[in-house]
């Protein structure tokens, strides 16, 4: 997003570019009411939607959900069924953690939309942010807090071996699936048989690489890992690349139905104007508010509410004080050296768009402090909100951009466009009904419960 330089142009002014998008989206609702693309009922084909409904269709119909996410090419197992029973049961795996007492379910839990009922995030250690929802995480195109991950498999990797959050490691990970049959079976249908792994000299109980030991606390596993051969550490990094494969062919299931919002668009597309239960003239406001004076839409944008980029919001860290988390400035380059990212040797498609994206990545000291803008749907389930789970509920985010009390960070580049809103409390209450009218049904049977089998 380009941000606003000082001096220029203010957005709300009559010539300013958020007046131009308003007056641009309200001016093809008049053609589509001119036009009579669509009508209500089947007596009356020939009568155009309302006024209202039809700028309402006009601005909305960008915003509707999507079918299922496209595949992602860099892992070729992302719709294959059996993997995602696979990783359905990996995603459960207590045996992957270090101590064998965590597994992904422990900070994204089904019950609390895939997401952490904590503000920080707590496994083997302190984490310094909060586990994001999974629902609907396989539309992204970036994956973490910072972007660390230019893949659904590769970002599932991580926490496995972070200190603080599953504290294991890939051998130990491989060594667990070879000693399983049931586990050992079902890898080996998928992608082929697991190489024996009981020569302890070539292929220790415990290792990784010294960058995915920050803090350096397990040096006896890194000394093993930097002591095996070249050939055997790759053999290793595809088990573990595969292992991260079949989650993420699991959690791409993690799909939400319709919302109100979607079943309202998707009737007036129809022609259909007959109330649609969620959906009220509040929300309707809300939505108003959203995309015209309060200009949540220049960055929660598109069907997810989502720009799926970083920005630097100003959001005051949990426990006071200056921001320390650098975000994207530091995700950017970590995902470039990543050996399993998008154009890496485990790969499935090295020269897609994913790889060129990656590769054409610009990192600078603008970055400091951005955080991947989150998506907007099934908010209601999954509380707190932001990075650092600042806000205990939607009340207090709406609260902290119409006022931007407390704000943090101007030593750092932050979003300019963002400022008081001065928000009545009916325009509260609007935006907080148009964001819960966002609120899609349930992820289906058998994934939105994650079961050994």
């Amino acid at each position: 997003m380009r941000k606003k330089q000082a001096g220029s142009m203010d957005e709300n002014t009559p010539n300013g570019p958020h007046a131009r998008l308003r007056l641009a989206l309200r001016g093809f609702a008049a053609v589509c009411f001119c036009l009579g693309l669509s009508s209500c009922g089947e007596k009356s084909q020939s009568k155009a939607l309302p006024l209202d409904d039809a700028d309402f269709l006009a601005r909305a119909s960008g915003f509707v959900s999507e079918p299922l996410p496209d595949a992602d090419l860099t892992n070729r197992f992302c719709e294959n069924e059996k993997a995602a029973l696979f990783g359905r049961r990996l995603f459960g795996e207590m045996a992957f953690s270090g101590e064998g007492t965590r597994s992904c379910i422990s900070c994204h839990d089904p019950s609390h939309g895939f997401a952490d009922t904590r503000s920080l995030s707590h496994g083997e250690g302190d984490v310094n942010r909060h586990a994001p929802t999974l629902i609907n995480v396989a539309y992204g195109q970036w994956f973490g807090w910072g972007g660390k991950a230019d893949s659904l498999w590769s970002q599932a990797l991580g926490p496995l071996e972070h200190p603080a959050e599953m504290g294991g490691d890939r051998l130990a990970i491989a060594h667990h699936l070879s000693n399983t049959p049931e586990l050992a079976k079902t890898y080996g249908e998928l992608f082929g048989t697991l190489p024996a792994l009981n020569d302890a000299a070539r292929f220790p109980a415990h290792g990784l690489p010294s960058g995915a030991d920050p803090g350096g606390k397990r040096a006896t596993a890194s000394a093993a890992w930097e002591a095996m051969a070249d050939g055997d550490r790759q053999t290793i990094n595809r088990i573990f690349s595969n292992v991260g494969k079949a989650l993420a062919a699991y959690e791409t299931k993690l799909i939400s139905g319709p919302s109100p919002f979607d079943r309202r668009v998707r009737a007036l597309q129809r022609g259909d104007c007959e109330p649609v239960e969620g959906w009220d003239a509040a929300a309707a406001r809300g939505f108003d508010l959203f995309t015209g004076h309060a200009m949540c839409v220049v960055c929660h944008s598109g069907p997810r509410f989502s720009d799926g980029e970083f920005h630097n919001t100003g959001a005051p860290p949990l426990h006071g004080g200056e921001p320390v988390d650098p975000g994207r400035y530091q995700g950017g380059p970590t995902l470039q050296a990543s050996i399993f990212r998008a154009g890496g040797a485990f790969s499935d498609h090295t020269s897609g768009q994913r790889a060129e994206r990656t590769k054409r990545l610009k990192t600078g000291s603008e970055q400091w402090g951005e955080f991947k803008t989150p998506s907007l749907r099934n908010l209601v389930e999954r509380p707190p909100y932001m990075h650092q789970g600042q806000f205990e509920d939607l009340e207090q985010v709406v609260d902290f951009y119409d006022t931007r009390e407390n704000s943090v960070g101007q030593s750092h580049h932050q979003e300019q466009i963002l400022r008081p809103l001065s928000l009545t409390e009916e325009q509260r209450s609007d935006l907080l009904a148009f964001l819960r009218a966002l609120q899609g049904g349930p992820v289906s049977a058998p994934w939105a419960t994650p079961r050994p089998f």
